[in-house]
């Protein structure tokens, strides 16, 4: 279904082109921060014209661009300034549409330009995906029953409450990639509790269950 952006309030396209700015699954405290306040309403709205998609991983909803949301976008940078723009946002929609210009001249697609931040690069509530690999790593030491031994991440969920799930999974995902960082799924898929299965982090297609980091 191709969604018109008559369809859509000023509000829901810019918490749009929030989420496209920042390609990646943002939490909705996050997204107050960077955006207006998505509402329930609209939430709903865009969820059910399959512009953005919403989970609750934890105590926060966390909202995604879907494939048609990014569609979408790109006709927000053709778009003239909703009726009842004021003077800011007639001059973002200004800006979005010489964007837009420049993007057809070179031949590029939104993606090609807004892209995840570093993993470096601080969030705005301060942290860093390094911060977070840092708190990941205190934790499990303080977890592991001897260096290098196997830490549910259920435990290991529940000492980094404060973090944003999307944000840990982000960390954890790349720190599989790290010598001496091992993820690995529960052998015994018995043993696992309701727990343990909502803590797992999917990398390759694959719950992982347990972590261990060598000393």
């Amino acid at each position: 279904m191709k969604v018109a952006l008559d369809e859509l309030t000023g509000a829901d396209q810019a918490v749009l082109l929030v989420l496209m700015a920042e390609s990646r699954p943002v939490p909705n405290p996050e997204l107050t921060q960077l955006g207006p306040e998505l509402k329930k309403l609209n939430r709903e709205r865009l969820n059910r014209l399959g512009l953005i998609e919403t989970s609750k991983p934890g105590n926060s909803y966390v909202h995604e661009l879907t494939d048609e949301g990014w569609r979408l976008c790109q006709d927000i940078f053709a778009a003239a300034a909703p009726p009842l723009s004021k003077g800011q946002g007639k001059a973002l929609y200004t800006l979005l549409r010489s964007l837009g210009r420049y993007l057809a001249r070179e031949d590029l697609v939104l993606a090609d330009v807004f892209t995840p931040a570093r993993e470096d690069a601080p969030r705005p509530d301060g942290t860093a995906d390094t911060d977070v690999e840092l708190l990941v790593r205190r934790s499990y030491e303080g977890l592991a029953a001897q260096p290098g031994g196997w830490v549910a991440l259920a435990r290991l969920r529940a000492e980094l409450a404060d973090v944003p799930r999307p944000q840990l999974d982000a960390t954890l995902k790349r720190m599989y990639r790290i010598p001496g960082v091992s993820l690995i799924p529960e052998e015994n898929q018995k043993v696992l509790t309701a727990d343990d299965r909502a803590a797992a982090v999917e990398i390759g297609d694959q719950d992982k269950h347990l972590i261990a980091i060598e000393p």
